[in-house]
């Protein structure tokens, strides 16, 4: 594509002798950063609908990947071609149901089905290599905790390693409560060791009650943290137009005005 090669050109141009400053200062871990950033900001745009901005951060997000990939076509690891072939090939040979499939074999009839076969697929190349992994050390471990821990549960199903009904992580979830309220009363006597384990027990099993529901957690939670915020920022300037301030309110009063902003009511 005619665009795709102009952004090559053009990246490499900015690391070149006569380019950018800043662009030849950049290294791969420097980089990381930025991707991050791009990253999230591809997710939001996606949140919000907007797919003006979708263009752009794509635009963004792809930019950073060409980047990585000039710095280490510099280093002479390999070139962003090598990179497209590599995941080229790779979908190609994990969608055998799609690009391989033998007359009269069974077509796949389910997302469930794919990701299974996926992971199967991966765990024939894991064992055909030098440095095997493990099924969940392919899992990376810079994903953020909820995340990881659905990707986790993933892995898990996988190799049929997992709860046969949402209603199982239900009842599990509610002896990690349990589990969580017993810590919370013995007070001092929990350390906070016991705590955190017992609350990071409830949260992966909740990331697990989400994967059972198709629902996505890391989605899900960045979505109610929106919410909760729209509804605070509502509460906040409802009171701020009484001209008195939040702190000075006590939690039954802060508790009408919350109810207030849920029903979309400013009074």
């Amino acid at each position: 594509m005619r665009e795709f090669a102009r952004l090559v050109e053009i990246v490499a141009t900015l690391r070149s002798p006569d380019g950018c400053p800043w662009d030849r200062e950049q290294t791969i871990d420097s980089l990381k950063p930025y991707v991050l950033e791009e990253t999230y900001e591809v997710v939001e745009a996606i949140d919000r609908g907007d797919h003006a901005a979708l263009r752009e951060e794509l635009g963004d997000f792809v930019f950073e990947a060409v980047f990585l990939a000039q710095l280490e076509s510099e280093a002479g690891h390999f070139t962003i071609a090598d990179a497209l072939t590599a995941i080229a090939d790779k979908l190609v040979r994990r969608h055998p149901h799609v690009f391989a499939r033998q007359d009269g074999e069974a077509r796949l009839s389910s997302a469930g089905e794919v990701v299974t076969k996926w992971e199967q697929i991966k765990a024939q190349e894991r064992s055909g290599t030098t440095k095997p992994k493990t099924l969940l050390g392919t899992v990376p471990a810079a994903l953020p905790a909820l995340l990881r821990a659905y990707q986790i549960g993933l892995r898990a199903k996988s190799v049929g390693f997992d709860w046969l009904r949402p209603v199982d992580v239900v009842e599990k979830i509610q002896e990690e409560v349990d589990e969580v309220r017993a810590a919370v009363a013995s007070g001092a006597a929990a350390s906070r060791t016991e705590v955190e384990e017992e609350m990071g027990d409830l949260l992966f099993t909740i990331a697990n009650l989400s994967r059972q529901l198709g629902v996505e957690p890391e989605t899900a939670l960045r979505k109610a943290n929106d919410k909760f915020t729209r509804r605070f920022e509502a509460m906040e300037g409802a009171i701020e137009q009484t001209g008195r301030a939040m702190r000075d309110l006590d939690l039954d009063e802060l508790e009408r005005y919350w109810q207030q902003a849920k029903s979309g009511a400013t009074s």
